[in-house]
């Protein structure tokens, strides 16, 4: 299936990468975890916003942030055992280059919440315009992973062809 510019495009998954995709137990992990930092990351949006709009909930949104915090850590974690078990390594893999490099910049922005939170460094706007960033560097990531696994599905489908081909 070639690519813009003539060039043939890699496939996301090797066969034996597929094979392991789908014997690996985290792909099911994953699966779970994904929509459940999704509603996480939702409620919690919706603390945020509504904290920075009346200067009400500070105690909630805090949580909220701390709650998405710890499931982003957890997918991470989960997320590298599921990277090493189907393409040999823990990050950095070719097919999720970029999305390990922006999951970076989430763990970091996340994180810096905690170390702000947890220190004092940020009033409560400062805290809630910190996790708008690290909310707004998530929802980047989160597209990249539906860009990703919506490419997988069509490379898998016997049609993958004639919807690529349809789609210029």
């Amino acid at each position: 299936m070639p690519a813009r510019g003539g060039q043939p495009r890699r496939p996301l998954y090797s066969p034996a990468e597929r094979a392991r995709r789908d014997a690996s137990a985290w792909t099911l992990v994953q699966g779970i975890l994904a929509p459940l930092q999704f509603l996480v990351f939702l409620v919690s949006l919706g603390l945020v916003l509504r904290t920075l709009a009346t200067g009400e909930g500070a105690s909630a949104a805090n949580a909220s942030i701390v709650v998405k915090t710890l499931v982003l850590y957890a997918i991470m974690v989960t997320g590298s055992i599921w990277e090493k078990d189907v393409f040999g390594r823990y990050l950095f893999a070719p097919a999720f280059y970029w999305e390990d490099m922006v999951s970076m910049l989430v763990l970091a922005l996340h994180t810096a919440y905690l170390v702000a939170l947890a220190t004092g460094a940020l009033d409560t706007t400062g805290l809630m315009l910190l996790a708008l960033a690290a909310y707004a560097s998530y929802a980047v990531n989160a597209a990249q992973f539906l860009l990703k696994l919506r490419a997988a599905r069509l490379q898998a489908s016997p049609h993958a062809v004639l919807f690529t081909e349809g789609a210029r």
